[in-house]
C-alpha cells in the first residue's frame, strides 16, 4: 500500500505534460539572428526576444515574482555568412557558413582570394602569402586543438579571416554539417565554419588528387558576411519562483532548476528541451496543487555558449553572473541546483546523474528507488562525480551551491550532432524525455523533503586521498603522511556529520508522513516546524563547508579538466621524468613525446611563439572578471617553447637518436625542480586546507548537538 507521501509524489508526476514541453522547445526556435541557420547568441536581439517570451510563459504557468535579471557581457550577433565560388567545372556553388564570435562585415558580396593552409599550423604557411586573403583550414577540435589557435595564427600571418572545416571530432553526422563552438580568443581575428562537402569543391581546385594536374595557389571567392561583437552589453537571466511555505516562517532556503536558452543553430536539444523541461516540471507541481516547503526557483540562463571576449573561460557567462553578481545571496540559501543539458536524447545505454562528490551518496540512494524504462536506458541509471566544466552547473557549484546535471558529454551525439544544424527534432526521443521529467521531478520532491542539505563530505576526502600518489610524494620529498592522517581524521568527522544528516532527514520524513496520515495534526505540525527551525544554523554551516571545499580543492588543468590542486604538478612531473630519461639516452623524439603532455606545451609544437604566448598570458595575466569561473583555478605554468624548438631541431638533425642533449637535459632538470616544489607546496596547502575543514566540521557538530533536537 502506498504511503501518503508516495501518493502525493505520484499525483505530481501524473500532471507532467511532455507534449507541452516539446511544443515549448519548438516555440523557442522562433527568434534567431541568422534567418537560415538559427542562432540565439549572447546579448543579441534574438536572445532578448526569447528571454521576453520565457518571461511571459513563466507568469502564464503560475510562477511568481518573475524577473529579468540583468547583467553585462560581450554580445555577439551573427546574421549571415554566405560563400560563393565556381568549381573546376564552372558550376556556381553558394554555401551557407557557420560563424564564431568575431567581427567581419561586408557590403554585400565582396571578392577575396582564398588559400588552403592544411591544418592551419605555423608550418602550413611556409612559402605562402596569405596577407589580405581568406584561408581554409581543416580542424579536429575534439582531438587536436581548439579553434582559437589556427585562427590567431592566420591573423598573425595577415589573413583577413579563417574558414574552418571540421574533419573529425564534431559534426560528423553528415558531410553537409556545419559546426560552431566558443572562440576562446579575440574578436578581431575572424573565423567561419564550412561543411566538409562544400570544402571538398574548393580543395579540388586548390589541391587536386592528381599531382600532375597544375593548380592555383589561391582561388577567387565571394563572401557576404555580417558578424559582430559588442563589448559591455546587457543580457538577462529569466527567473521565476514557486514560493515555499517555509518562507513565511523566515526560512529562505531554495531549490534551483536551471538551463540555458542561448543556442547555436536551432538548439533543439542544446538547450531548448532542457529549458522547456524545467518549465514542464514546475508546471506539473503547480497544476497538481503541490506546495513546496522550500521555494523553488526556475532560471532560464542566458549566454551559456559564449559571453565574454578573449577569454579561455568564455562560456557559462550567464550562470556565473547569476550566482556571483546578481544573486550572491543565493550562496548559503540554495540547497541544490538541478541543471539540465540535452535531456531529450539518450547519450548512452545507461543514464547518469553527474554531481559534486558531496551529493553522490544521497543521489545513489535516491536512484535505488527509480524504475528506469528499458526503452530509454536498457542499462539503468548511475551517479557520476565530480562535475565537469562543460555546463552551467560548474559555475553554480563553485559558488557553494550543490549542483547536478543529467550527464550528456560521453555519448556519440557530441561528435555527430552537437553544435550543428542537425541538432533538431529528428533526433528527439520521447521515452528519454519523459523519463527525465519524471526522474528530476521526483528528485525535486525528494530534496524538498530534506530538513538539511544531504551532503556527505567523506566522499570528497576519499577522492582527495585516492589522488595522493605515495611514489610521487616520495620522489619529490612532499611527505604525505601528515596529510593522510588529517584526511583520515576529516573522513571520520564527515562520517559523524553525515550520520546526523541522515538521521535528522529520516526523522523529518517520518514527521511529514505522520502529518499527512493524521490530517495536519497540530502536535505533528509543531514538531515539524520545531525541527526545521533548529536545523537552520546546522544547514547553513553545512553549505559553508561545501563552499570552502570548492575553494580549497577544485582546480583545472589547461584542458579544462577538473582535478585536485597537486594533480597538475603530478601529471607534469610524470611527463618530465619520462622526458629526462629519454634525454639521458639521447632520444630527442621520445623526450618530445613526453614534453607534449606538460601544461599547454602541446601547442608549442604546431604554432608560432606569439600564438603560444598569447593564449598562455591571457589565462595567467588577465583580470578575474574576464576569467569568470576559471579565475584562480590554473595558477602555474611551465613555458617550454624554447625547449620544444631545440628538441625538434635535434630530432630533425639526427633523426631523434644519438644527439648531444646535455643542455636540454639541464634545462628540463630545472623545470623538474620547479614542479617538485609546486608539488610539495600543493601537498602542504591541502594539509592546511583539510585542517581548516576539520575545525569547521567540529564546529558544525557542536551546532548540531547544541541546537538540533529530535527523538
Amino acid at each position: 500500500m502506498e504511503s501518503k507521501t508516495e501518493n502525493r509524489i505520484n499525483e505530481c508526476i501524473s500532471h507532467l505534460d511532455i507534449t507541452y514541453s516539446y511544443q515549448l522547445a519548438k516555440q523557442m526556435e522562433t527568434h534567431k539572428t541568422n534567418p537560415v541557420l538559427g542562432f540565439r547568441t549572447a546579448g543579441s536581439d534574438a536572445e532578448h526576444k526569447t528571454g521576453d517570451f520565457l518571461y511571459e510563459e513563466m507568469k502564464r504557468i503560475g510562477l511568481q515574482n518573475v524577473t529579468k535579471d540583468e547583467f553585462w557581457l560581450d554580445s555577439w550577433t551573427f546574421e549571415r555568412a554566405v560563400l560563393r565560388f565556381q568549381d573546376q567545372h564552372g558550376e556556381l556553388h553558394t554555401c551557407q557558413m557557420g560563424a564564431y564570435q568575431t567581427n567581419f562585415e561586408t557590403d554585400g558580396f565582396e571578392t577575396y582570394d582564398l588559400v588552403y593552409v592544411g591544418r592551419g599550423t605555423a608550418s602550413d604557411y611556409e612559402g605562402l602569402n596569405v596577407r589580405g586573403k581568406l584561408v581554409l583550414a581543416d580542424i579536429n577540435q575534439r582531438d587536436e586543438w581548439w579553434i582559437n589557435y589556427p585562427v590567431y595564427q592566420a591573423y598573425l600571418k595577415g589573413a583577413v579571416g579563417l574558414i574552418a572545416v571540421q574533419t573529425q571530432g564534431y559534426a560528423e553526422i553528415d558531410p553537409r554539417a556545419l559546426n560552431a563552438q566558443d572562440i576562446a580568443g579575440p574578436e578581431y581575428a575572424p573565423a567561419f565554419s564550412l561543411s566538409r562537402q562544400d570544402a571538398s569543391y574548393l580543395k579540388e581546385l586548390l589541391c587536386p588528387e592528381d599531382p600532375a594536374v597544375s593548380h592555383p595557389s589561391s582561388v577567387a571567392v565571394e563572401l557576404n558576411a555580417s558578424s559582430w561583437v559588442e563589448r559591455n552589453r546587457p543580457a538577462y537571466n529569466i527567473t521565476g519562483y514557486l514560493p515555499g511555505t517555509a518562507a513565511s516562517e523566515g526560512d529562505d532556503r531554495m531549490i534551483l532548476l536551471s538551463a540555458h536558452y542561448d543556442s547555436y543553430f536551432d538548439g533543439f536539444q542544446d538547450d531548448n528541451c532542457a529549458v522547456s523541461m524545467t518549465f514542464g516540471i514546475i508546471k506539473a507541481l503547480i497544476d497538481s496543487g503541490y506546495q513546496p516547503r522550500y521555494t523553488i526557483a526556475v532560471c532560464a540562463l542566458a549566454a551559456e555558449e559564449w559571453g565574454v571576449c578573449d577569454s579561455k573561460f568564455d562560456w557559462s557567462t550567464g550562470a556565473w553572473n547569476q550566482v556571483f553578481r546578481i544573486h550572491p545571496e543565493w550562496q548559503g540559501r540554495v540547497i541544490a541546483d538541478l541543471n539540465f543539458e540535452l535531456p531529450a536524447h539518450a547519450h548512452n545505454t545507461q543514464d547518469a546523474i553527474r554531481s559534486t562528490y558531496e551529493s553522490a551518496d544521497f543521489l545513489k540512494h535516491f536512484c535505488e528507488n527509480i524504475t528506469v524504462p528499458k526503452e530509454a536506458y536498457p542499462d539503468g541509471l548511475t551517479v557520476l562525480a565530480p562535475i565537469e566544466t562543460w555546463s552551467d552547473d560548474f559555475s553554480i557549484a563553485i559558488s557553494g551551491i550543490p549542483s547536478t546535471v543529467n550527464d550528456f558529454s560521453a555519448g556519440p551525439f557530441m561528435e555527430t550532432h552537437y553544435h550543428s544544424q542537425y541538432d533538431n527534432e529528428e533526433f528527439y526521443q520521447e521515452a528519454v524525455y519523459r523519463f527525465h521529467h519524471e526522474l528530476y521531478g521526483r528528485l525535486v520532491l525528494a530534496i524538498d523533503r530534506a530538513a538539511v542539505v544531504p551532503l556527505d563530505f567523506g566522499r570528497l576526502f576519499q577522492a582527495v586521498k585516492a589522488s595522493v600518489d605515495p611514489d610521487m610524494c616520495g620522489r619529490t620529498g612532499a611527505g604525505e603522511e601528515e596529510l593522510l592522517k588529517k584526511l583520515n581524521r576529516a573522513g571520520k568527522l564527515a562520517e559523524d556529520l553525515y550520520d546526523r544528516v541522515k538521521a535528522v532527514n529520516h526523522r523529518y520524513g517520518e514527521l511529514l508522513e505522520a502529518d499527512r496520515e493524521n490530517g495536519q495534526g497540530e502536535g505533528t505540525e509543531n514538531d515539524l516546524r520545531k525541527l526545521e527551525r533548529c536545523c537552520r544554523e546546522f544547514n547553513r554551516r553545512l553549505l559553508y563547508i561545501f563552499r570552502k571545499e570548492q575553494d580549497y580543492f577544485v582546480r583545472l588543468n589547461w584542458h579544462d579538466e577538473v582535478l585536485f590542486p597537486q594533480e597538475a604538478a603530478g601529471s607534469n612531473l610524470e611527463a618530465i621524468y619520462k622526458a629526462l630519461d629519454c634525454l639521458r639516452q639521447g632520444d630527442a623524439q621520445g623526450s618530445l613525446d613526453a614534453v607534449y603532455g606538460i601544461d599547454n606545451n602541446r601547442y608549442a609544437f604546431q604554432f608560432d611563439r606569439e600564438v603560444f604566448r598569447y593564449f598562455t598570458e591571457y589565462v595567467l595575466n588577465q583580470p578575474a572578471d574576464r576569467l569568470k569561473w576559471g579565475a584562480g583555478r590554473i595558477i602555474r605554468h611551465e613555458n617550454l617553447f624554447e625547449l620544444v624548438t631545440d628538441l625538434k631541431n635535434a630530432q630533425e638533425t639526427v633523426g631523434g637518436h644519438g644527439a648531444d642533449l646535455k643542455n636540454e637535459y639541464e634545462r628540463l632538470l630545472k623545470v623538474a625542480g620547479n614542479q617538485e616544489q609546486c608539488y610539495r607546496d600543493d601537498i602542504r596547502y591541502m594539509e592546511a586546507s583539510v585542517e581548516k575543514l576539520i575545525g569547521q566540521m567540529e564546529e558544525c557538530l557542536k551546532v548540531f548537538d547544541r541546537e538540533v533536537q529530535f527523538s
